[in-house]
């Protein structure tokens, strides 16, 4: 059974920087693709990238303009999402989720949201002075 689940969430100040991390279970990461999703109220599910760790490739929504950066380390099965020059718009809960590499590895993009299986039950960040 797969298993995300996402940490590091919480309230930073405007220009500030966060890591989040998502420990993934019950799958070998490198026969998938972890993204990153956020949800502010009221708003749908955006998708921010996704990291293929088979070979380390990345893909970002244009939004992130190079402050968002996503890892992973695939001994310890997780993923990283780190988050510098935070500004208030970024506050949201912050999701991991599953896909098959193929779907990323075949188009060059990041799939939409339907295609993630697997989800992780999220993590708050706020961004507030």
């Amino acid at each position: 059974q797969v298993q995300l689940v996402e940490s590091g969430g919480g309230l930073v100040l405007p220009g500030g920087s966060l890591r989040l991390s998502c420990e993934v279970s019950g799958i070998n990461l490198e026969d998938y693709a972890i993204g990153w999703y956020r949800q502010a109220p009221g708003k749908d599910r955006e998708a921010i990238g996704c990291i293929v760790p088979r070979d380390g490739s990345t893909y970002y929504k244009d939004f992130v303009e190079g402050r968002f950066t996503i890892s992973s380390d695939n001994a310890r099965n997780a993923v990283y999402l780190q988050m510098n020059s935070l500004k208030p718009e970024d506050t949201a809960v912050y999701y991991c989720a599953a896909t098959d590499r193929r779907w990323v590895q075949v188009t060059k993009a990041i799939p939409h949201r339907a295609y993630f299986d697997s989800w992780g039950q999220g993590t708050q960040v706020t961004v507030s002075s």
